[in-house]
């Protein structure tokens, strides 16, 4: 039980190998696999740290495992849907350009001594982000394919069966997660701006 969070954030880790895979296969029946892969790792994203304030079995080495984790699984099935061109690069680089952003200004408050706790919409942008992918991956997986604005554009057809429809709703989901995104990032910077501006603490 001591080490279940910490087995749980690892596991998520190493989930990340084989649902790159699978997506990179690009077939219908990978895409369910990585759909139930993805959706088990979501599960744990909330789970592990649950367990860990619950039962008091915070350390050092969870909160790395469980924020290493968490971007490298979510930063990896991006860039796998960009390969395969189910996602444009730029949402790619949106995102993953936002996790840069807070580690570094959250490495750098715990320098100075300041907590940088996580916000409301670092939260709801992450429940976006996890289920625009999700429902991607599933749509894909019951053999969805249809257009989309923006360079989120996977076919020539217009929606005509439900998982069809299901792509078009997870795009727009996944729009919705660039802009909360964005919103989080600049709520971060605000959240920071003392730091960044204050004098340096030396010793």
């Amino acid at each position: 039980m001591r080490n279940l969070p910490n087995l749980l954030s690892l596991g998520r880790l190493l989930a990340t190998i084989p649902l790159v895979a699978l997506v990179l296969i690009n077939t219908a029946p990978a895409y369910l696999g990585a759909t139930v892969l993805f959706a088990l790792g979501s599960v744990t994203d909330t789970l592990d740290g649950r367990l860990a304030r619950r039962y008091h079995l915070v350390s050092r080495l969870g909160v790395f495992l469980d924020l290493t984790a968490d971007k490298v699984f979510v930063s990896a099935a991006l860039i796998a849907l960009v390969q395969v061109r189910m996602v444009p690069a730029w949402i790619a680089i949106v995102i993953v350009t936002r996790e840069f952003l807070v580690s570094g200004l959250r490495s750098l408050a715990a320098a100075q001594g300041v907590v940088i706790p996580a916000g409301a919409a670092g939260k709801q942008k992450t429940l976006l982000t996890l289920t625009a992918i999700g429902g991607i991956l599933l749509a894909r997986g019951l053999g969805g394919a249809t257009a989309f604005p923006l360079g989120l554009s996977t076919s020539e057809k217009a929606p005509t069966a439900f998982a069809d429809y299901l792509l078009a709703v997870s795009d727009v989901l996944l729009l919705l997660a660039v802009l909360w995104t964005l919103y989080s990032a600049l709520d971060y910077l605000r959240g920071a701006w003392g730091v960044l501006t204050g004098p340096v603490k030396e010793g």
